[in-house]
């Protein structure tokens, strides 16, 4: 693929939109957000200065009321006291309902931003620039918006589909290479779940996976995000507020926010997704569900790419009460995506605790998690 050439993926239902993925699209914006928009609130972290000072200055040579806002980076932007900052910083630009929010960052940013956008004046416009790999496939698409508690994460949301996505490649050229290879966990997700050639594709390119410069000029990374994005708009499309279809999309992320909870959010997302994936393989192995060369196919894509796949062991209690806050948990009743195969996820409920317990111990890793430097 050339720098100038582009991928749509369509997400359906009752607010359709499209997910771009190309280079240099920030021309698009002004076609995104349509007519009417005057305001237009630019949310970004300390770290995309740069960027969002030139997503602003574009926005007023189209004619714009253009405004910054910076937050936190990362998890520490998600927080009910950053929501307040921002619904101040909307409250005294006077934004109106035909105003627009505009996330540039990664996907803590794309969640609090469309948060703030779902709650003021009970819902306004979000366009997304994620100028991440997660953001790109995750987070920014699909509609979920939050923030996090004490008690959890993502624990306080809404369902609000933004306007359009925008998913510039050139951003990822950036990106350090544990952040980016961390974000491919989630497009290795979409093959487990659904789509198998990307499982191929990233078994066939490890080694150009795992540079980002490489990676974001490459026509191989393009499909790879273009798949994962088909599959997740595919589930949202038909399933927006989780009624039942979109649980799937969670695969590996019971146990991959408990991991996240417990580690006070210092671990990547996409590095304790790794390891919830493949707890969730060895669960369904032991509940008779899978295969064990699907189970080791887990373990030798993500290893390759430098993701862990084991956790230390003294922490199961600590999970266990992070994963029973789980948003798939009913009452007492522990839910859990599993696979029967490659491509065919089923619901998990209520698995026996032994199982549970033994599933933990064949990712246990004594006091020091496998790939740390990944995953810290």
């Amino acid at each position: 693929m050339s720098t100038t050439s582009r991928r749509t993926v369509t997400v359906h239902g009752e607010q359709p939109y499209d997910v771009v993925i190309g280079h240099h699209l920030l021309g698009d914006l002004p076609g995104v957000l349509g007519e009417g928009v005057r305001r237009v609130l630019v949310i970004h972290p300390a770290a995309l200065t740069v960027s969002a000072d030139a997503v602003r200055a574009d926005l007023l040579e189209h004619g714009y009321e253009a405004y910054l806002a910076e937050v936190p980076d990362a998890e520490a932007s998600k927080t009910a006291q950053v929501a307040a900052f921002l619904w101040g910083v909307l409250g005294q630009a006077d934004f109106t309902r035909s105003d627009a929010v505009v996330a540039v960052g990664g996907g803590a940013t794309t969640d609090l931003a469309g948060f703030v956008a779902a709650t003021w004046l009970r819902g306004i416009k979000v366009v997304h620039l994620p100028t991440t790999v997660l953001a790109m496939v995750d987070a920014a698409v699909g509609g979920k918006t939050g923030i996090n508690t004490a008690e959890g994460k993502n624990l306080v949301g809404a369902f609000h589909p933004p306007a359009g996505v925008l998913c510039d490649l050139a951003t990822l050229s950036s990106m350090a290479p544990f952040d980016f290879v961390a974000g491919l966990a989630e497009i290795v997700k979409a093959g487990f779940i659904a789509d198998t050639r990307i499982l191929e594709l990233v078994e066939a390119n490890v080694d150009l996976l795992k540079d980002p410069v490489a990676a974001s000029a490459s026509p191989v990374l393009a499909e790879l995000i273009e798949r994962a994005v088909a599959v997740k708009a595919a589930v949202v499309g038909e399933d927006l507020k989780e009624a039942g279809l979109r649980e799937i999309l969670n695969y590996g992320h019971t146990f991959g926010h408990a991991v996240e909870h417990v580690e006070r959010y210092q671990w990547r997302h996409g590095a304790a997704v790794s390891v919830g994936m493949v707890f969730a393989a060895e669960l369904a192995r032991l509940a008779g569900r899978l295969s064990d060369d699907v189970v080791d196919r887990h373990r030798s894509v993500l290893t390759s790419l430098g993701l862990p796949t084991s956790y230390r062991g003294d922490r199961w209690e600590r999970l266990l009460t992070g994963m029973r806050r789980d948003k798939k948990t009913r009452g007492d009743l522990l839910r859990f995506v599993v696979l029967e195969d490659l491509g065919k996820p089923v619901r998990l409920e209520g698995p026996d605790p032994t199982l549970l317990a033994a599933a933990y111990a064949e990712v246990s890793e004594g006091a020091a998690p496998v790939g740390s430097a990944v995953s810290l």
